[in-house]
């Protein structure tokens, strides 16, 4: 039996206050940020969004408690790092660490991706990366 359509997705606290920033420093990498409590795959996205942020901060046992009131998102692959059926290059996931790194205490995140249903990636023009580029 094969796995139903999904995308890699990192999960990622944002500091609300500049997620703004967040989101267009990634889009510029062709990495897409989409707020869970909007995302179009649930039916009650804010619920999800807290349940998912409650969690994530009570996972790390006062950690990240900081960021008990941040906006939860997922950050998708854009189509520029795929290439066809074919798993996500290395590439891929250094670009992602390596720009949330860059916003070091206004992000929280595993270095994991988890699997959502397809969403729909803003259609932009593909830019193919290459290792190293």
């Amino acid at each position: 039996m094969r796995r139903r359509p999904h995308e890699n997705v990192a999960t990622v606290l944002v500091d609300p206050a500049v997620l703004a920033d967040v989101s267009a420093h990634l889009a510029s990498l062709d990495l897409w940020v989409w707020p869970v409590a909007s995302a179009p795959v649930h039916t009650d996205g804010p619920r999800a969004a807290f349940q998912m942020r409650r969690r994530m901060v009570e996972a790390r046992r006062g950690a990240w408690d900081d960021a008990a009131a941040w906006t939860p998102v997922w950050v998708a692959f854009g189509e520029g790092w795929r290439t066809g059926d074919e798993p996500l290059p290395w590439a891929a996931h250094s670009a992602l660490w390596s720009a949330l790194e860059t916003h070091g205490l206004h992000v929280r995140y595993r270095k994991a991706l988890g699997g959502v249903p397809r969403l729909p990636v803003v259609a932009e023009p593909a830019v193919r990366h290459q290792p190293g580029a």
